[in-house]
């Protein structure tokens, strides 16, 4: 910890109410899988398939992106965050209530909902880049890291705006949308936030957590301006008339080189570790490669690509962030609530390994959700969403032991003569 500057760490509140709350969304998931089977996975275009695309998109790891974003900045990159304790609880009520609103009103045709996303995810992210870019900006150092962290959340808040026109045209507000809208939407927001962000954040976790050599500043510049200006072309171009192939083949072109990337840096670390991180992020990556193996030759219209990609390769990227950002959250607290002269108990001691390891064997059953995307059964389309529901109930139990343990630990302190 000792490249962590704790004193500007954030309130552990912030961070910690985004990322307790993306397991919820993972068991919704499993829960309409399990109520509509099937049906969900089709069409892309089924009302409930793209309800179920943005339980995974913006439940999961949305709320996993914002409070990983809001603790990582200030305490890995020396950035201030501004207005942290004030804006958190509208910030975290305004995100979820919009995706819940979205996904009512995409899955039930509800327009109320529509409408009411299409303000509220908007606002959502607007307060994140408000929050976050002025302090990227002014912040000295490690430039190619704040580079591709603005990148993103500029890219994300550009996809929330272009989402809100889509929700409101679905509502009736306006024409309704074109395919070409939707699937520009869907490649930014895949690539341009989620992948660009992870892969600035990995600059700087995989050297301090898994070991590796850091990816060299220049190749991570040049994929940085492929991947923009890939997405700019394509977009200009699938909006002119373009089939989406260019697009979607921007997408995995990008992702690809992304896990073959961090794959090779893992290969050849210095020090090898076989951490609970480590091993998510490997299986992670070789998912997301996949993912974009599938997206490439188009299998089954896409819906392999994101029952891959949304469903298992990025939520276990973010999840294995998420088992480490949560205990490390909950230490700072006991160090700021306790004080010198106490000894603490280890980070690892908040969540242990084997606590990390049992949430990773129950990620496993999970390959029924793209077994289910090649051969749409209902029987196999139920099991998967069993095994969601399960995988992220464990995910919710083992996150929310580390605020137990660390509420255990106060007690004893109080109870000290």
């Amino acid at each position: 910890m000792a490249r962590l500057a704790l004193d500007r760490a954030p309130a552990a509140s912030l961070p910690r109410r985004f990322l307790l709350s993306a397991p919820a969304w993972g068991m919704l998931a499993g829960a309409l899988l399990l109520v509509d089977g099937d049906a969900l996975l089709r069409t892309r275009w089924q009302p409930g398939t793209l309800a179920l695309a943005h339980v995974f998109a913006l439940g999961v790891l949305g709320n996993v992106m914002f409070g990983s974003v809001l603790q990582f900045l200030p305490a890995a990159a020396g950035v201030r965050v501004r207005g942290g304790a004030r804006l958190g609880p509208p910030l975290h009520a305004a995100f979820n209530l919009g995706v819940l609103l979205l996904v009512a009103g995409l899955h039930q045709g509800w327009r109320g909902g529509l409408f009411g996303a299409g303000v509220l995810l908007p606002l959502a992210f607007a307060m994140l880049a408000a929050m976050t870019l002025p302090g990227l900006v002014q912040a000295a150092g490690q430039r190619l890291l704040r580079i591709g962290m603005g990148a993103a959340i500029g890219a994300g808040t550009a996809v929330a705006l272009l989402g809100s026109m889509l929700a409101l045209g679905l509502a009736g507000r306006w024409a309704s949308p074109a395919p070409a809208w939707v699937d520009v939407h869907a490649g930014w927001g895949v690539l341009g936030w989620v992948i660009v962000l992870l892969a600035s954040v990995a600059r700087v976790v995989m050297p301090m957590f898994q070991g590796t050599a850091a990816a060299d500043a220049r190749l991570q510049s040049l994929w940085l301006g492929s991947a923009w200006l890939a997405l700019l072309g394509a977009s200009g171009g699938r909006l002119a008339g373009a089939d989406g192939r260019w697009l979607a083949s921007a997408v995995a072109l990008h992702a690809l080189l992304f896990a073959i990337a961090a794959l090779w840096l893992q290969w050849h670390a210095s020090r090898q570790r076989r951490g609970p991180l480590v091993w998510s992020w490997r299986a992670g990556l070789i998912a997301l490669a996949l993912a974009a193996l599938a997206l490439a030759f188009d299998v089954r219209g896409g819906l392999l690509a994101a029952a891959l990609g949304l469903g298992v390769a990025l939520p276990l990227l973010l999840l294995g962030m998420a088992m480490e950002i949560v205990p490390f959250v909950d230490w700072i607290e006991l160090h700021r609530r306790c004080g010198r002269g106490v000894q603490l108990p280890g980070v690892q001691r908040l969540l242990p390994d084997g606590d990390k390891f049992g949430v990773l064997l129950a990620q496993l059953p999970l390959l029924l959700l793209p077994a289910a995307a090649l051969w749409p059964r209902p029987w196999l389309a139920r099991a998967a969403g069993l095994a969601l529901l399960l995988a992220w109930l464990a995910a919710w139990s083992a996150l929310r032991s580390v605020r137990r343990r660390a509420d255990d630990f106060l007690l004893k302190v109080e109870r000290r003569p």
